[in-house]
């Protein structure tokens, strides 16, 4: 029998707490994602986090370290190489990856861009780093111009394909992203090919909301098949479904917009008594980290908190709530990059936990393990932390 019917739990994309240990390796030094936007925006107001215990963890201006915590409160590293989404969910559905995923600070090799171009029958444009929004203003109008679909890459290990909605609607981006999907395998297993509409004319192009990442299939069972093959119901929320490639779910909500997370979250909970609610929150990562834009970073937590207390009272004395992140992105760097971090960890109930250390987690997989020992499903990796919040 579970010890909490239904477990909770809100993904902050990005948020990290400060560098790893080996933060260095990966150009990360002096990375907080949290620590340093508040300092940069004169603090933040966060009353609900508060409350919960997020001063706890690390300072944060406008932020207090209170006394009499209601939440259990630690923070977790990330024991897989990288820094990327999908291998940070991963490690938390109990699946530490043994290398990192491939990535492209030059482009992708003609043994990849080749069988695409053939395969679409089209040339494309780009073929390097850059930033989304940047990149789509460099070369839209040879886009438009043309037909060719442009491609480009990041520091992480992605494959996106940006195109006008007028030039390639928008399931026919979806079918040659599929394509790309099936060609990036072996040696060029990305972990996600993202599809990246946009609109608009010359000059003044914008990305729509109709992006879609298509992941690699996890390479062995994560905690959310083996919830789903118990018959525990599992919903996936925003940018969850797409990163477990649709798999181990018995619904899914998905969207890239923060409000609507909330909503759909909210939704869920009314609907489903018992099971587990996943629920990524990617804004924090795609329109204010990767942008460095520290006011509507700190605007989006203080949003956040607000709403956060809807979840709260919607809570019964069986659920368990927790909030994490799965990188860091500090938007206070000249990276524009995810940044190799800590992650936050809070977790409540009504009745256990409150004040409770959990101190430093050696791997995203313990939250994994706690999770599946409530459930009474045991995990290949990860150290459950259940028992401490007795």
């Amino acid at each position: 029998m579970s010890r909490f019917k239904r477990v909770v739990l809100l993904l902050l994309d990005g948020l990290g707490v400060g560098e790893l240990p080996d933060a260095k390796a990966y150009g990360d030094e002096g990375s907080n994602t949290l620590g340093n936007l508040a300092k940069v925006a004169g603090g933040v107001k966060l009353p609900h986090f508060q409350k919960l215990g997020l001063g706890q963890i690390i300072p944060i201006e406008g932020v207090k370290s209170v006394s009499n915590p209601t939440g259990a409160f630690g923070k977790m590293a990330e024991q897989s190489p990288g820094k990327d989404s999908t291998s940070g969910h991963w490690e938390i559905a109990g699946i530490i990856l043994e290398k990192p995923f491939p990535t492209y600070p030059k482009g992708f090799p003609p043994e990849v861009i080749v069988p695409f171009e053939k395969a679409i029958e089209k040339k494309i444009l780009g073929n390097f780093p850059a930033s989304g929004t940047e990149i789509i203003q460099e070369l839209g109008t040879v886009h438009l111009e043309t037909g060719f679909p442009i491609v480009y890459t990041s520091a992480d290990s992605v494959f996106q394909i940006a195109c006008h909605e007028e030039i390639y609607p928008i399931q026919e981006l979806y079918r040659i992203c599929e394509i790309a999907r099936k060609i990036l395998n072996g040696d060029h297993s990305v972990a996600r090919v993202i599809a990246r509409p946009f609109t608009g004319e010359i000059g003044k192009f914008v990305r729509t909301e109709k992006r879609k990442d298509f992941s690699l299939f996890p390479p062995e069972e994560t905690l959310l098949d083996l919830l789903k093959a118990k018959g525990v119901p599992v919903i996936g929320i925003g940018k969850v479904p797409d990163l477990f490639a649709h798999r181990g779910l018995t619904e899914s909500y998905r969207t890239v917009m923060n409000q609507d997370c909330f909503d759909f979250t909210l939704l869920a909970m009314k609907e489903v008594e018992e099971g587990f609610i996943f629920s990524n929150f990617v804004e924090f990562d795609t329109r204010w980290g990767h942008r460095n834009d520290v006011e509507g970073y700190a605007k989006g937590l203080e949003d956040f908190d607000h709403r956060l207390q809807e979840i709260l009272d919607q809570l019964e004395e069986e659920d368990l709530l927790i909030i994490t992140a799965d990188h860091g992105n500090d938007p206070t760097t000249p990276s524009t990059d995810h940044s190799r971090e800590y992650v936050p960890l809070l977790v409540y109930n009504k009745e256990v936990g409150k004040g409770k250390s959990l101190g430093i987690r050696k791997s995203f997989s313990d939250l994994g393990q706690t999770i599946g020992e409530n459930f009474g499903i045991k995990l290949k990796n990860g150290e459950s932390f259940l028992d401490e919040l007795e």
